[in-house]
């Protein structure tokens, strides 16, 4: 009965035709499925175009505390945060030892830091003096950001991912910084060096929340800086200058950006004989702030070092940031008069 049951079933198998209809049906089915199921598991794409946009293919975490380091001035906590899978990174935050809520100011440096000086003692000390917070980090595909991937990309490389999603980042790491609810988010700021001045000069664009902007010799004027700076090696320049990637990188070029630039209060550092920043380059970032009473230009290093033994390296940006205060008060004032009558 049993060989009887199992011969009517093959010959059934063979009368059905190939491709009959409930075969393609099904056929069918199981491609939509697996369509679907590709479409769900599909990370979404980060869009670097579009400064503001921190809600594609982002899922940023919480942040866990890796290191706890109680000094006599300061607190410094190590927190590793990741919004996208395979790049967590750092941040290193020093609050110094006061109570209640402190203002808080970034530190992003050129694409080549790797963040020692946020370890250094002397560093955190002055960075946290007169009850300021400071909050240090790389930039992405920096020299500690790049894992997994491979050699040839590098941040020139990628600039697009690299300065949209330094941008992202500097938006989130606000966002942590708020819930962490030990910051004063009414008074943040910024200080960028080389390529971290640019992607500050992009956040401070989108991100209204950053208050005060200390900029020192910021990448810009993408075909000029492509063309002529020593940064770009000359066996790649040829791909940099190719009009795809000039127009992937149009919509992040500072120049557009600092003439309109709300940020209440900010500078722009020019170091005349920085060898990054073609001179044509540098004339024209220049030339791009509205009120020149905002550029500082120094002829070289040492005039620089010059002027940070007078006010420090985070003396500007701490003083417009008290200045602040007063007028935010005044406001504030003038408002509930204003509701009174």
């Amino acid at each position: 009965m049993r060989i009887l049951s199992i011969y009517l079933f093959s010959l059934a198998l063979l009368a059905t035709p190939k491709g009959a209809p409930a075969q393609q049906e099904v056929k069918a089915d199981n491609k939509k499925v697996r369509s679907r199921a590709k479409a769900n598991t599909a990370p979404p794409t980060e869009n670097w175009g579009v400064l503001d946009d921190i809600k594609k293919g982002l899922q940023p975490s919480a942040g866990t505390v890796f290191q706890h380091d109680e000094m006599p001035d300061f607190v410094r906590e190590l927190v590793r945060v990741e919004w996208r899978q395979g790049d967590h990174f750092d941040l290193w935050i020093i609050r110094p030892k006061v109570t209640g809520k402190v203002p808080a100011v970034l530190y992003l440096y050129n694409y080549t830091d790797v963040g020692e000086r946020f370890q250094d003692n002397g560093w955190c000390k002055r960075a946290s003096a007169d009850g300021f917070a400071a909050v240090g980090f790389t930039s992405a595909l920096s020299t500690n950001r790049y894992r997994n991937r491979p050699m040839k990309q590098w941040f020139v490389s990628e600039l697009q991912e690299s300065l949209g999603s330094s941008v992202h980042d500097v938006q989130l790491i606000l966002n942590y910084l708020a819930a962490r609810g030990d910051m004063d988010m009414d008074h943040v700021g910024m200080f960028g060096m080389g390529s971290g001045a640019t992607i500050a000069i992009l956040a401070a664009h989108v991100d209204p929340r950053i208050k005060a902007l200390d900029l020192l010799d910021p990448w810009g004027d993408w075909p000029d800086w492509l063309k002529s700076s020593p940064v770009v090696p000359d066996t790649e320049r040829a791909r940099y200058l190719s009009p795809e990637f000039l127009k992937s990188v149009a919509a992040l070029d500072p120049l557009d950006y600092l003439p309109v630039l709300k940020t209440p209060s900010f500078r722009l550092q020019v170091t005349l004989s920085d060898p990054a920043t073609p001179d044509i380059a540098k004339q024209r970032l220049a030339k791009a702030v509205s009120d020149q009473s905002r550029l500082v230009k120094y002829t070289d290093a040492q005039d620089l070092l010059k002027a940070w033994k007078i006010s420090g390296l985070s003396g500007w940006i701490k003083q417009q940031m008290r200045s602040q205060k007063p007028k935010e008060a005044a406001l504030r004032a003038e408002e509930r008069s204003t509701i009174a009558r």
